[in-house]
């Protein structure tokens, strides 16, 4: 059977708090840069997109000595690929992939990247409220990233340069004003129409009008379409830091970081 033209079922995409889950083993394939990655039927780990960094963590085998290190995940064209290598138990002979297709494995997600990697996905979602809030509607959101080395959100739009100072302190307050209120998480996938209401009445021009996007909803603020993970509770966050605010070429970049 080929593998690679079917697609990964997305465990994260109901239950994204999830860390262990069972799948199905399918093929082990290696790609043009040498490197190995396993594809399963389905998977609980984060591929990495939308601005997010992947998952890492374990695939293993019960009963066995060997085990999968999952060191980066990406999805192409549905399919899921979790790259890295065959590990060992200590002791152990030089390890192989000798587990046939259809064999039952265990996943299992590095907790702490996960649950960073979520804040810092919450927090830019907060920070697309937060602009609403003091006053910057006009700015429409644009590119994202969500690495811990560098978050950021951009958005398209500028506002003057004189309101600089004064509209960084109160995205700042408004958002940690978020973050202290709280409020339950949740993620739906819905009808087109039925996900526009939960949205504002309205969807990005790029999601097609006979799809159901997936939605997700911090605390009781709108709704946005969104495939990534992210924290149960908005107070999860914690502290946001907005450290700069940079105008350039009719784009208005945010810079934030997150309290350890």
């Amino acid at each position: 059977m080929d593998h690679q033209n079917t697609p990964t079922k997305l465990e994260y995409y109901d239950n994204m708090w999830k860390l262990n889950s069972q799948s199905t083993f399918l093929s082990i394939t290696q790609t043009e840069d040498g490197r190995q990655a396993l594809i399963l039927e389905s998977t609980i780990f984060h591929p990495q997109g939308g601005g997010q960094p992947s998952d890492t963590g374990f695939i293993t085998v019960q009963n066995s000595d060997i085990h999968f290190v999952v060191q980066d995940v990406r999805s192409i064209n549905g399919i899921v690929y979790h790259y890295g290598h065959v590990g060992k138990l200590e002791g152990s002979a030089e390890p192989e992939w000798t587990i046939k297709e259809g064999t039952s494995v265990q996943l299992q997600v590095d907790e702490s990247r996960r649950n960073l990697n979520s804040r810092l996905h919450s927090a830019g979602h907060l920070l697309d409220i937060s602009i609403r809030n003091v006053g910057l509607g006009h700015l429409e959101p644009g590119k994202a990233n969500h690495f811990p080395d560098g978050p950021w959100v951009e958005y398209k739009g500028i506002f003057p340069q004189t309101e600089l100072k004064t509209k960084q302190d109160e995205l700042e307050t408004d958002v940690n004003a978020l973050v202290f209120r709280g409020g339950k998480v949740t993620v739906a996938v819905l009808p087109y129409d039925e996900a526009a209401k939960l949205c504002g009445g309205q969807l990005p021009h790029y999601i097609p009008k006979d799809s159901n996007p997936r939605i997700v909803q911090l605390g009781e603020n709108l709704g946005c379409p969104c495939g990534g993970t992210h924290v149960q509770d908005i107070a999860d966050v914690r502290t946001i830091k907005i450290s700069q605010i940079r105008m350039k070429k009719g784009t208005t970049k945010v810079f934030y970081n997150i309290s350890v």
